[in-house]
């Protein structure tokens, strides 16, 4: 297959989902002020106490943040399906999963990349040392993309079902869990002086093997839910 229009088809997919999110942007700012209300309403529950907040920052700002994209995780490819754009994507002559590689991209450019770029004023209103701050942003750099990868392949699954939110949550839950420990896991070491670059590792490692992984999973169940 010549290179130069599968650069052309990918570029032409990613350019279409980003012009798509920026009309409607009031869909990318619903995840940034979820996290944002979350973040301001915990040092009111848990009270002023800098020694709480500070043991607390880092899995609070993960946790917050990789549930703040499952607010948009259901809407992935549901105007896809509304249109038909979808199922005109499977008939291309373009690999289908190399073209849903560029739908996650773009879904994690507008989710994630505005919950990143406000992490480190998140992680500030909980008092979270400086030093922490780069792990911080390092484990969001993995973990998000591995939470937009593992997502797109059960949104595929349930393409077919109405109202599938509530599912997909349960269903991402125990994928999400082991992310969540390593970049927990870092970041509560960078917080103590210890060595942090193992967990950073192992979700590098797994974000990898997703990349691979996901899109083709993707595609694959992609087609068995739109033949169903």
């Amino acid at each position: 297959m010549n290179r130069a229009p599968l650069s052309r088809a990918c570029a032409a997919v990613l350019r279409r989902d980003l012009t798509l999110a920026w009309r409607r942007r009031g869909d990318i700012a619903m995840p940034v002020l979820y996290a944002l209300i979350v973040i301001t309403l915990f040092p009111f529950a848990l009270g002023p106490e800098n020694a709480l907040l500070q043991r607390i920052a880092g899995g609070v700002v993960l946790v917050t943040v990789l549930l703040a994209m499952l607010l948009a995780l259901d809407g992935m490819f549901r105007s896809d399906i509304e249109d038909g754009s979808l199922e005109q994507l499977v008939l291309a002559p373009q690999p289908l999963a190399l073209m849903l590689g560029m739908k996650i991209l773009a879904h994690w450019l507008t989710t994630a990349l505005p919950l990143i770029v406000i992490a480190p004023m998140l992680a500030s209103m909980l008092q979270l040392p400086l030093a922490a701050m780069p792990v911080l942003l390092l484990a969001l750099a993995l973990a998000t993309p591995m939470l937009s990868l593992l997502g797109a392949v059960l949104v595929a699954l349930t393409a077919g079902t109405r109202r599938s939110g509530m599912l997909l949550a349960l269903m991402l839950l125990p994928l999400c869990v082991p992310v969540v420990i390593f970049a927990a896991g870092a970041l509560s070491a960078a917080q103590q002086g210890l060595p942090w670059i193992a967990p950073i590792a192992w979700l590098g490692a797994a974000l990898a093997l997703a990349l691979v992984l996901a899109p083709l999973a993707c595609a694959a169940a992609l087609r068995i839910a739109l033949d169903a």
